[in-house]
Formats: C-alpha cells, sequence, structure tokens
C-alpha cells in the first residue's frame, strides 16, 4: 500500500477494502506529510495500535519480563535467520542513525516506552554479540566448541583469519546499517 500511495503523489488513490462481510471501494487523496526526517505521502490509513502499560507486583514482573525477553530474542533470532536465507530485506537494517530516530520518537511518547526500547536494543546487543562472528563472543564460543568436540584448540592461523573475516564482515553489516539509514533520509 505504501508504494502505491507514493506512486500517486498526490492523485486519487483506489481503496479496496472489505468490511464485515461486504466489498467497497474508496478514492483516497494522500497528502505530504513533511513533518518527519523525509517526506511521505500518507492517506491516514495506519494500524491501530491499542498500546497499554502492565503493572505488575515485583516478582510476577520477573516472570513476566522473563517470558517478553525470549518472545523478543525469539524474534530477533527468527529475523536473522530469514535475512540470512535471504526471505528478509537488508534494507529493514539500522543503524546509529535509524535507531536514534527510533529512540527519540518513543522518548517522545512516554517514559515507559523509552525504557521498552532502551531494554529491547540492550536485547539486540546481546543477540548480535552471541552470533558465531569470531571477533564477538558467540565467535569465542564457537571457538571453545570446536575445542571441545576435537580435543584440541584451534589453529593460531585459523584463528588468525576468523578474526580477520569477522572484522570485515561486522564493518559489512555496520556500513550496509549506515547506507540503508541514509538511503532512508535522502530518498
Amino acid at each position: 500500500m505504501t508504494a502505491a500511495v507514493a506512486t500517486a503523489k498526490g492523485g486519487a488513490v483506489r481503496i479496496d477494502y472489505e468490511r464485515q462481510g461486504r466489498r467497497a471501494s474508496v478514492d483516497l487523496v494522500p497528502k505530504l506529510n513533511d513533518a518527519g526526517p523525509s517526506p511521505v505521502w500518507q492517506v491516514g490509513v495506519a494500524p491501530q495500535l491499542n498500546l497499554t502499560v502492565q503493572r505488575y507486583a515485583p516478582w510476577p514482573a520477573v516472570g513476566a519480563a522473563l517470558r517478553e525477553t525470549r518472545k523478543q530474542a525469539g524474534e530477533m533470532f527468527g529475523f536473522i535467520a530469514r535475512l540470512v536465507t535471504g526471505k528478509a530485506s537488508s534494507k529493514n537494517l539500522s543503524g546509529v542513525i535509524g535507531i536514534a530516530q527510533v529512540v527519540h520518537s518513543e522518548a517522545s511518547a512516554g517514559f515507559s516506552r523509552l525504557l521498552w526500547i532502551m531494554a529491547s536494543l540492550s536485547l539486540t546487543l546481546c543477540v548480535m554479540n552471541l552470533l558465531p562472528i569470531p571477533v564477538l563472543d558467540g565467535g569465542h564460543l564457537l571457538y571453545y566448541l570446536i575445542e571441545l568436540i576435537s580435543g584440541r584448540p584451534v589453529g593460531e592461523r585459523v584463528l588468525l583469519a576468523g578474526q580477520y573475516a569477522g572484522l570485515l564482515l561486522l564493518a559489512g553489516l555496520i556500513g550496509l546499517a549506515f547506507y540503508n539509514d541514509l538511503a532512508r533520509i535522502f530518498t
């Protein structure tokens, strides 16, 4: 829908919808919203978010926090798997600019939303650090696993080659995320 609205550039867009089993259509004229970091054409259709702050007593809060952490970590690993298999676009990656924009908008929505995004970022860094990339902790765990299975430590040349490959991979990911941030701003 976003692409259809963007290509209309202010011209009418025909929207077909179904409500209570009946099909109908309406012509909407997009308006240019230039309040954000980059101007975007909008028709005023968005998902309805019913966000509520849930309050827990201290002990039940621990269980709820662990369930939410498990759910979010699973979603992150699922996204990484879809990214590796090509089922998710690399355009979904964001760097420091995208993160700053999201944190700013969440902070504007209230303190509880700011805490939520800070916790999500912390969990994201934890998950990323556990990836089996040699320069990260997950890479060290991979080397320990190889040592456990083979009965001897990984050779120094393999270790060094892995470190360089890991650095190149991380530099590429950071560069791609930074490029995506700039592309979102300037397009």
